[in-house]
């Protein structure tokens, strides 16, 4: 049976542990799974984004061995950002563990190992879906906190600019929708300037993308394509229409959806860190000034050794650098 000096082991050590819940295979949310954000680690709690106002500059072509030429200067602006801390946890008690017994060719060791490794997949897995939340939220300019309303940042704000929105005007069935679609690309273009990108994808709130699929342009667009195959399957994994991808994204807890029903977020893709995680440090000795990880795990006594108390926490902080090309799209 397994006793409470097993926690003294190497194996739940804060390195053991944080390298365990780092190698689980969790199931990534959509956003996280398409590759949207370029993720790495920092060494801070804070994170500071130059944001340039000004047009992008062209290298020119020089002779070798020359003096470089100075890089033309644009207005900058400064932006620090307080990486959010998301921890979660929960008490093994000694009861839980007194009659574990290694069956098999099992451990004791073992058999602790796979309760401990049981508790933190739950909470990787609720980090995770707060990761996507945070994220959706960076693709909105809004990054909500658990309860759906404390504000953690409004990138709008952040930067000064204000939201661009266009609306497809899917209540009139003679709006040219296709002309709506070109007019959101075209500003989002506009505000990425020469930056480069491979391609456009809409995230669709439920009501929005069921009145987009049923709009009579948008119907009649797809009448001759594979002899009608579209207005017959379901086709809420993604479509192309104007050359844009638009798919209605699912993610919800509870009740609560990600994207409000009625709109839906035109995004371009492809383009380089203009959606980033940054990772920071756990708030733990061990990970003073080292490169943050995705997640951290641990494990502590409780008070009277009637067991221990295992935590995870992951530290990211995700933005949209230029929330101005995320065009907002209405009904």
């Amino acid at each position: 049976m397994a006793h409470l000096d097993i926690f003294n082991d190497d194996a739940f050590s804060v390195a053991s542990l944080t390298a365990a819940i780092n190698q689980q295979d969790y199931q990534p949310g959509r956003i996280g799974a398409l590759g949207l954000f370029q993720e790495e680690g920092v060494t801070t709690t804070t994170v500071t984004i130059e944001y340039n106002k000004g047009k992008i500059s062209l290298v020119p072509v020089a002779e070798r061995g020359k003096p470089v030429k100075p890089a033309e200067r644009d207005a900058r602006l400064l932006r620090s950002f307080t990486v959010p801390h998301l921890k979660t946890g929960d008490s093994l008690l000694a009861d839980t563990i007194q009659n574990l017994r290694a069956f098999g060719s099992e451990s004791e060791l073992e058999a602790v190992q796979n309760v401990v490794n049981q508790r933190f997949a739950k909470f990787g897995r609720d980090l995770e879906t707060t990761l996507e939340y945070h994220r959706i939220g960076a693709i909105k300019g809004l990054i909500l906190d658990a309860d759906g309303e404390s504000v953690i940042y409004d990138l709008y704000d952040e930067f000064g600019i204000t939201q661009q929105t266009v609306s497809l005007g899917l209540a009139t069935a003679t709006t040219n929708v296709r002309g709506k679609c070109m007019e959101a690309k075209r500003k989002t273009e506009d505000a990425l300037g020469a930056a480069m990108m491979s391609g456009y994808r809409a995230f669709c709130g439920s009501s929005f993308f069921d009145d987009f699929t049923d709009h009579a342009k948008v119907v009649k667009a797809w009448e001759r394509y594979n002899e009608g195959e579209m207005l017959r399957t379901d086709v809420r994994g993604g479509f192309r229409f104007a050359d844009i991808l638009w798919e209605e994204y699912r993610g919800k807890v509870g009740s609560e959806a990600f994207i409000e029903p009625d709109v839906a977020y035109l995004v371009p893709e492809g383009v380089a860190d203009l959606f980033i995680t940054r990772n920071a440090p756990a708030d733990y000795m061990e990970a003073v000034n080292t490169l943050g990880l995705p997640l951290y795990a641990r494990q502590e006594p409780l008070p009277m050794n009637r067991g221990v108390e295992l935590e995870a926490q992951k530290n990211p902080l995700n933005l949209c650098t230029q929330p101005a090309a995320i065009i907002k799209l209405t009904k």
